[in-house]
């Protein structure tokens, strides 16, 4: 009699079979129910519909202006170059709404299963904690880069269409070839990558923890408004330098002559760890709930 022929083996291939869920494609089939629901909801639409039209409403505002927004980087060449209108809103985006955009669902995806009483519903079908925690945060965190991609693309599309694909001046006084522009603005929009996922990260925890949408988020975003008046403080570099806020500008150094990369590798660990922190807290603290209690 083989290991498969025992009564023991036979019981566990067959609760298997019954159970696909349990597997290693649990999490897999999280995710693509999580993500399913986030292209169905209503704000999810407008969100997206809002990254799209916004920057293109930006660049026609500004072109038909004869000010411009000096208190911003490349803020005086938007009439100028269409490649300071993505570095523009790029910079607008990083003070407050990409901590918003990103939390509309982070904030939301778990707290969701409080205010409708569900968590014991999609508890027993056959889906571990472990599964539905990594399919839910992966479908949160597949959309905070979504919208951050859609904003960026359409805000350098905005501005080649509306202003042109004329030289950049760079933070040096150089002129920037537009291709080369072209390459930097995509990599100043990539670098606000790792403190988007931080909020995002953020976002799950107070989601986690508040079990209120509301408070997952508002949450970031007051955190984010914070940060932002303590940089304006005079605070030791250390501690600047460990906001999650801070890394929203990392990509300053992009269009120096030469150009410095140092805070580009450091806001991403930043960003790496407000990530890894949040996640682990938020599991933790729902790994311990009693959920079938109600």
């Amino acid at each position: 009699m083989t290991a498969l022929d025992t009564p023991s083996a036979a019981s566990a291939a067959s609760a298997a079979s019954a159970a696909p869920g349990v597997g290693r494609g649990g999490t897999l089939v999280v995710y693509r129910w999580e993500t399913a629901k986030l292209v169905r909801q209503v704000r999810t639409r407008l969100v997206a519909l809002a990254c799209v039209v916004a920057p293109f409403l930006f660049a026609a505002a500004l072109e038909v202006q004869a000010t411009t927004p000096q208190d911003t980087l490349f803020g005086r060449w938007v009439h100028d170059s269409g490649f300071a209108i993505p570095l523009v809103v790029l910079g607008f985006a990083g003070q407050w709404a990409l901590p918003a955009l990103t939390s509309v669902v982070a904030g939301d995806i778990f707290a969701c299963e409080d205010r409708h009483g569900t968590w014991r519903t999609i508890l027993t079908r056959s889906r571990s904690r472990a599964q539905i925690f990594a399919g839910k945060t992966l479908a949160a965190l597949t959309y905070a880069v979504a919208v951050t991609v859609l904003l960026g693309a359409s805000s350098l599309l905005a501005g080649v269409l509306v202003v042109g694909r004329q030289p950049l001046v760079g933070l040096s006084g150089t002129l920037i070839a537009p291709g080369h522009a072209t390459a930097l603005v995509l990599a100043s929009w990539a670098s606000a990558l790792p403190p988007v996922l931080g909020f995002t990260g953020l976002g799950l925890l107070l989601s986690v923890a508040g079990r209120n949408g509301a408070l997952g988020i508002g949450g970031p975003v007051v955190i984010g408004l914070v940060m932002q008046l303590a940089a304006m403080v005079d605070l030791p570099v250390p501690v600047r330098t460990l906001l999650l806020s801070t890394p929203f500008g990392a990509w300053h150094g992009l269009f120096a002559d030469p150009p410095f990369r140092g805070p580009l590798l450091w806001g991403a660990l930043v960003g790496a760890g407000y990530l890894v922190l949040s996640v682990g807290g938020a599991y933790a603290l729902l790994r311990r709930r009693d959920i079938t209690g109600g």
